[in-house]
């Protein structure tokens, strides 16, 4: 089979996050099954684009900024799609990581108007909004793309109801979870907890500041880091933590390319996510394949599962909920170190990417 890959943007340092990673993650099972993988999608932040991601076979094209100010989702490759209208009918499959944007909506239309299979995952990204541009957008494009897919990929109950009523119930859904490969055991350098995603508001990285710098004082051989692209909170990060009196052990350590993130989450101790209605984060799966326990919050995708593998802790989204959980990583490390391990074991059994391949081959055969 010939599969192709369409993200929205790729880029050095990894800033549209966990659905190039897990469109990746699938592209690699699949070609270790035998079968032809290519990724396509706008690029960034390259001197040159590359052949290749991560060993990857890449078709990937120069990024526009099509509608200012609201985005990824104003984000476009004209060329991408003069791309894809030649060349789709080399690919027996298109799966397409959509979101709301001018890149993989349109790259959906392309491939079905060319009459090729294609399946859309929407890694929880489409779901009711009361955006006023997402009526118009819905309309012309989010709707027709979600009905005429020939299945679309859902992660959880919630983002099922949410692609129905989009849909107006014309999507044909399969359930669809992500999976991560099995990394390297975590050989943490001490007593490190680590924030590692976008510096956004919904992930609330100036929280994990706040706490670190309330527990600070308690821990005094423990050390806190951000790792991450700004995506608009580096100003108030930077802020929050000179504002701690900290600053030796809150640092924020900047952008990584997306290859390096997991040797540096294997060197902390402890993975923490604030963030609200995070559908499903791959990094807190690949914290857990490594063994750290993980603190989120009871609005993200995996709460159930950290929760039942108690592999971490699950907090209210407070703020004296986010310390008390950060506090029992750092109080306990024999505890913490269970808890790691917990979650290690959990995503051998649930999450791994030879079984989530061996689902796409049946999807796609069907």
């Amino acid at each position: 089979m010939k599969v192709l890959g369409v993200v929205t943007l790729v880029s050095p340092h990894g800033e549209y996050g966990g659905p190039v990673r897990v469109a990746l993650n699938q592209l690699a099972a699949l070609r270790d099954l035998g079968h032809d993988v290519v990724i396509a999608g706008a690029a960034r932040g390259y001197d040159s684009l590359p052949s290749d991601v991560d060993g990857i076979p890449a078709r990937l094209f120069p990024a526009r900024t099509l509608i200012p100010g609201i985005g990824f989702a104003g984000i476009g490759s004209p060329a991408l799609l003069r791309s894809l209208r030649r060349h789709v009918g080399e690919f027996d499959i298109v799966h397409v990581h959509a979101a709301r944007d001018l890149v993989t909506l349109p790259a959906a239309r392309a491939a079905g108007a060319r009459g090729v299979a294609t399946v859309l995952q929407t890694h929880g990204m489409i779901d009711e909004s009361a955006n006023a541009l997402a009526i118009p957008f819905d309309a012309a494009l989010t709707r027709p793309a979600l009905a005429s897919a020939r299945a679309v990929t859902y992660l959880t109950d919630r983002e099922r109801a949410s692609l129905e009523t989009i849909s107006r119930g014309r999507a044909r859904l399969v359930e669809l979870p992500n999976g991560v490969p099995e990394a390297p055991a975590a050989s943490p350098t001490g007593r490190e907890l680590l924030y590692l995603a976008r510096l956004a508001a919904r992930k609330r990285p100036v929280q994990f500041v706040e706490a670190a710098a309330r527990l600070a004082p308690e821990f005094p051989d423990a050390r806190f880091r951000l790792v991450g692209p700004d995506e608009g909170e580096g100003d108030a990060v930077r802020a929050a933590i000179e504002a701690s009196g900290h600053g030796e052990r809150i640092r924020w350590e900047g952008a990584l390319e997306p290859a390096r993130t997991g040797e540096r989450m294997r060197r902390a101790s402890g993975y923490v996510l604030p963030a609200v209605d995070e559908p499903y984060p791959m990094s807190v799966l690949e914290a857990m394949s490594a063994g750290l326990p993980v603190v989120v919050t009871d609005t993200c995708g995996l709460a159930a599962a950290v929760r039942d593998a108690e592999a971490g802790f699950v907090t209210d989204g407070g703020f004296s909920s986010l310390v008390t959980a950060m506090r029992r990583l750092l109080a306990d490390p024999a505890d913490a170190h269970r808890r790691g391990q917990r979650g290690r074991m959990m995503t051998r059994e649930r999450f791994t990417m030879p079984a989530i391949a061996d689902r796409l081959v049946e999807l796609y055969a069907r």
